[in-house]
């Protein structure tokens, strides 16, 4: 997929690989999880314990990867493009392309929900 296509057209599953591909490209995909409480968080986007990528990493992609292979409904609301906008609004990193996965993935599931 090049930088310039659009993302709407493409499938839940390759926006998550492209997430992941470009979590990796800047530099913010963990060689580890977090401590075993950071899982037992309460809050939206565990906010509380966790980085936002941390969460996209751990707990958003398996979670969306697992309702995927057992074919389970997906959730029908996301919202996460603009909590990565406000999680690196001081960063210095061009997360242009990370916002228009994200945004991508939103729209894909508000998508699935009006069907």
């Amino acid at each position: 997929m090049t930088n310039n296509e659009s993302l709407e057209a493409f499938p839940i599953h390759e926006l998550l690989v492209e997430l992941e591909g470009e979590m990796t490209h800047l530099g913010v995909w963990a060689d580890r999880p977090p401590a075993p409480d950071a899982f037992l968080s309460q809050q939206p986007f565990a906010y509380d314990t966790m980085s936002l990528p941390e969460w996209m990493q751990f707990i958003f992609l398996p979670k969306m990867h697992e309702l995927i292979e057992s074919e389970s409904p997906l959730p029908s609301r996301c919202g996460i493009a603009p909590m990565a906008e406000e999680f690196f609004k001081t960063s210095t990193v061009d997360i242009s392309r990370l916002l228009m996965i994200l945004n991508a993935i939103d729209a894909c599931l508000g998508g699935l929900a009006e069907n």
